[in-house]
Formats: structure tokens, sequence, C-alpha cells
């Protein structure tokens, strides 16, 4: 069987160790239905990989591969696939019930992954699907908000989280559809790098929102998408939302939530997976195609920007724990992107 080069864990370690993660040689793949077999260029790393990673009792026998976020050159298709072909680049962030992308080669379904942008490169491309996907699926699906920007006159969005890997796609594609976006951020390069999004207006996640708001001229806000600590800003986010408003958020919480703060307001809350389609091999799995498929035109048209921060070189164990070290830090702006295996 021909190998592969790969970073994976057989136990569940602190990144400090260095067994967390380590150098492999496992089988390639091969394809079958609608999987195609893509050749790994670049990958991205986002909380889920240290969050799944994190210590726990549990042993491998298989080595278990993570990684949600690649840009690659398809080498193989499946009997059943329609929509690409081999030599095609491409990007997607995968399925969390399968085998993740931190391999030379990687299966997914076709139904998931979008063709590249055409103006970026792989490391840029690996930057985006798993933030673009959450992101857009956030706002203009489990929000609401209207892909007509004269429908979103003098709507506002507070993006609570804004200068992280998701944050800085929300705050361009909020702008792109015409909301007037206010992002927290409390640290001077985090204040730059969301203003340098395209948010109108920033406020200090570490202090009480509404007052913040009121000093900016609002008394309320349409929406709210909380990528932080949804149990630790959820009274702050009950009082900032206008009556009829909805607040999603990604952030799972060991905490009970009090809805009923937003019973009086008929407010909504909604949570979003941007796995939840290929988790469930919803009906509707190649929604996320066709939406990959539009960050791809918004990035040739210059409206949606890659959001790389670090760019680490090659793919290997090694730079994979100081990415994840990183991430944990929770102090990182924009995407870390690690590069061809060697």
């Amino acid at each position: 069987m021909e190998k592969m080069k790969a970073v994976g864990l057989y136990q569940y370690l602190p990144i400090n160790q260095p067994q967390s993660l380590v150098d492999l040689h496992i089988e390639k793949p091969s394809t079958s239905g609608r999987d195609l077999l893509v050749r790994v260029k670049a990958v991205a790393v986002n909380p889920v990989d240290y969050k799944v990673r994190s210590p726990k009792d549990k042993k491998e026998e298989i080595p278990k591969i993570l990684g949600w976020d690649v840009a690659g050159i398809v080498e193989e298709v499946g009997p059943h696939c329609t929509l690409f072909k081999a030599g095609d680049e491409v990007y997607y962030a995968g399925d969390i019930t399968r085998q993740g992308c931190n391999s030379e080669f990687h299966l997914v379904d076709e139904r998931i992954v979008g063709k590249k942008p055409k103006s970026l490169n792989y490391a840029q491309a690996a930057a985006l699907p798993l933030t673009s996907i959450t992101a857009y699926e956030a706002l203009f699906e489990r929000l609401g908000v209207s892909l007509q920007p004269q429908q979103n006159d003098n709507k506002t969005i507070l993006i609570i989280g804004a200068a992280g890997g998701v944050g800085s796609i929300a705050v361009q594609l909020a702008k792109w559809a015409g909301l007037t976006v206010i992002g927290t951020a409390s640290r001077p390069e985090s204040i730059a790098w969301t203003k340098e999004q395209g948010a109108d207006y920033i406020i200090n996640h570490y202090e009480e929102f509404v007052p913040q708001l009121k000093m900016l001229g609002f008394e309320t806000v349409h929406y709210i998408l909380c990528l932080n600590s949804t149990d630790k800003h959820w009274r702050n986010m009950a009082h900032a939302i206008a009556p009829q408003g909805s607040i999603c958020s990604i952030v799972e919480t060991d905490e009970l939530l009090n809805l009923t703060l937003l019973k009086n307001k008929s407010a909504t809350f909604v949570w979003e997976v941007m796995f939840t389609r290929s988790m469930f091999q919803t009906e509707d799995m190649i929604e996320q195609h066709k939406l990959l498929t539009k960050i791809a035109d918004l990035v040739d048209n210059n409206i949606v920007k890659t959001t790389i921060a670090i760019h680490l070189y090659p793919i290997n164990a090694e730079n994979m724990r100081q990415a994840h070290a990183l991430l944990e830090t929770g102090k990182t702006i924009g995407k870390v992107v690690i590069e061809h295996f060697e």
C-alpha cells in the first residue's frame, strides 16, 4: 500500500508535550462515491482542532488526524462525482466526523468543496473555508440577514470577538450586506485589525455593552453574532438586543442560559455549527459548495480578503504544535496557516 505523510495523535495530551501531535506515515486513501482525493497544499488551524485534541484519557489505535481547513489540488475523483475533475484547485473545511486534512492526501465529499479563488495562493485560500462558511451561514441563514443591502439600511450588528478568524470574515460579509458593523475588541492590535476588516465602530467586550452602544448613538442592535464565551456575554447580549432582534452564537457553553431574558423582547437565539450539514448528511449539503463558490467570487472581485495573519512552513508536527499553542492563548488575530509537506 502506498504511504503518505501526516500529522496526528494517538494520545490526547497538553500541547507542550511532544507526543500531543506527531509526524506519521499512514496509508494513502482511495476514492469512492462522491469523494474527491485532494493533494493538500496548505492547511489552517482553528479552535476546533485544539478542542478535539484537548487532554482526555482516550487512546487511539488508528492515529487521529485533525485539520478542517485546506487548499489543494484534486488528484482523483470518485465514480459518482459531477462537480470536479482531476487537476481542479479547491478549498474546503471538510467533515468533523471523518479524518482531518493534516495529511498529504485527503478524502472529502465534493458537495462541501469549492473551487479555490483564482486570485489567491494556496496559503491565502486555506485561511478561508471554515471561517467563511461559519460567518456566511450565521449571518444569512441563522440570523436571516438580507442579501439585499437596501434591506439593511439603518440595521446594526454587534460581532463579539470581531478580530478572530470567524469575526474577521463576518465583519467583511456584514459590511458587504449593508449593515452597520460594531465589533468588539480590547487590545490596540485587535482594534486596528477589526477596523481594517471594515468595522464601523469598536466596543470593549470586557465592559458592559449598552452604555458603550449608547455613547455611539445606539440604544440596541438588530443582530448579535457571538464568537466568544456565550455564557460570559449572555446578559450583556440580552440587554443589547433590539425587540424582535436575533442572536447567534458559535461557542458551546457548560452554563445554563436564561432564555427568559429574551422573552419580553420576542428575541431569537440560534446556534451555528458549520459541520451540521456534513455531520448529518443533510439533503442540502451542496449548499456549502455553492457558498464556497460565492465566497471565491467575492474574493476575486476584491470584496472579501483573506485573513491569514501567521504563515508557517512546512506542515509537520513541530509547526502544528506551535499553531495549536498560539490558538490556545485566545489572543490570535486572523488565521494561522501552515503550508507544504516536505
